[in-house]
């Protein structure tokens, strides 16, 4: 799959994460502000690469907010903001 154009998903609120996807030319860039980022904040990215590279897109721009969102939080936004790009 393709990210075509700029899809968004989530919420700045506690526990939750705010992913913005854009078409990229590099592979899979992930660009990550975090309140756990000292803690956490390779896990996170990790999360987010695993499930863009299990949906079969192979070159974005990941721009995530998060703010304390658990693992299956992050896979179901990124799960969300991809279909939405690729226009599903």
């Amino acid at each position: 799959m393709l990210i075509e154009k700029v899809s968004k998903c989530g919420t700045l609120e506690s526990n939750d994460i705010f992913i913005i996807l854009s078409p990229g030319e590099n592979g899979i860039e992930v660009e990550l502000e975090s309140v756990v980022q000292k803690q956490f904040g390779n896990h996170i990215k990790e999360v987010i690469e695993n499930k863009i590279k299990e949906m079969g897109i192979t070159s974005v721009l990941i721009k995530a907010q998060d703010k304390g969102a658990l693992d299956y939080t992050i896979r179901a936004r990124v799960e969300t903001a991809v279909l939405r790009a690729v226009g599903c």
